[in-house]
């Protein structure tokens, strides 16, 4: 890429002289008249200005454009050669989320779910250079979307994710077994799984710890994360007048969660309100930062002498013009 840059660019407010120096020349044009006494001016109206005339003021001109030029050579003007090469360590990440009708519960704002979907849209935006899928569980599980760097796309996915879309319940390890189905054979340097329920494993044919030691074969790590207040909050339960609101006790198998985490070299985390949530996610972003070098190289040339070769020309004229042409015409 080139760029001009100037060296000395504080010489160039010098430039403000040539619109001074033109204003100043259109005002003594105006006062430089002399005033005769005649008896009659009637052969002023036929006479016509000659070629002397308009030649001085392009000769004037020509001046003005060669201290132009000259201030743009003192402010030496230079090419820069920018180039860069980076490398990028990527990241390879899949986000597991429950889905089950207990994310609805009203702790956090506005329910478990959009609060959980927020934050990870957040920690999406911040790491551009990973991979990122996304699978969602409750009774069963699926791939929401595979990993792909495109995370506008991963983002409008994710606010599509709804509780409901699959049979109701808590299959942790199901969850964990699509996620690792997912990153298994990714040949990226660190492979991460972001496991975040509300609940305890009470469906699926996986066991939990099963799928935590498949996880820790292929050298994939989870973090997990429980999302809930403590003590009690409003769930969603069905009635016969429609969905309620109804204080139940909030309870997160957190000892499976930290073995599944302890297991993989992951973490747990325990999120209680939006705040925390936030939080949780930022700790994660810190513990899973892509390193990401980049070197910048430039080189600088001077170009000032095609400027200083317009300015010589244009003065050359100017005094073959003045000394020469001018002297010669009666």
């Amino acid at each position: 890429m080139h760029n001009i840059v100037f060296e000395n660019g504080w010489f160039l407010w010098f430039g403000l002289t040539v619109p001074l120096l033109l204003a100043y020349y259109i005002y003594r044009q105006g006062k430089s008249h002399a005033a005769y006494r005649l008896s009659t001016a009637e052969f002023l109206s036929t006479g016509s200005r000659t070629f002397r005339h308009y030649l001085r003021h392009i000769l004037f001109g020509m001046r003005l454009a060669v201290i132009a030029l000259i201030i743009v050579v003192i402010a030496r003007p230079q090419r820069v050669d920018r180039w860069q090469s980076s490398t990028t360590e990527g990241i390879d990440i899949v986000m597991a989320l429950d889905v089950s009708g207990s994310m609805l519960a009203r702790d956090f704002s506005p329910d478990r779910l959009e609060a959980s979907k927020n934050v990870a849209t957040e920690f999406i935006s911040s790491r551009p250079y990973d991979r990122i899928g996304l699978t969602v569980f409750s009774g069963e599980s699926f791939t929401q979307c595979p990993l792909t760097t495109d995370h506008a796309v991963l983002i409008n996915l994710m606010r599509e994710v709804k509780s409901g879309i699959i049979e109701d319940g808590t299959a942790i390890g199901v969850g964990l077994a699509t996620s690792i189905n997912r990153i298994k054979d990714s040949d990226a340097i660190s492979k991460v799984i972001i496991l975040l329920t509300d609940g305890v494993n009470n469906r699926g044919s996986i066991d939990p710890m099963t799928a935590a030691e498949i996880a820790k074969t292929f050298g994939i790590r989870v973090y997990t994360i429980g999302v809930g207040s403590m003590g009690y909050a409003d769930y969603p339960v069905q009635t016969p007048f429609g969905i309620q609101y109804q204080k139940m006790q909030v309870e997160i198998d957190e000892k499976l969660l930290g073995q599944i985490a302890d297991l993989t070299g992951g973490m747990y985390f325990r999120a209680t309100d939006n705040t925390s949530l936030q939080k949780v996610y930022g700790e994660i972003d810190k513990l899973e930062k892509s390193k990401i070098e980049t070197r910048e190289h430039s080189k600088r040339e001077d170009v000032f002498m095609p400027w200083a070769l317009a300015a010589a020309i244009i003065l050359t004229c100017e005094l073959l013009l003045r000394y020469l042409l001018m002297k010669n015409i009666s």
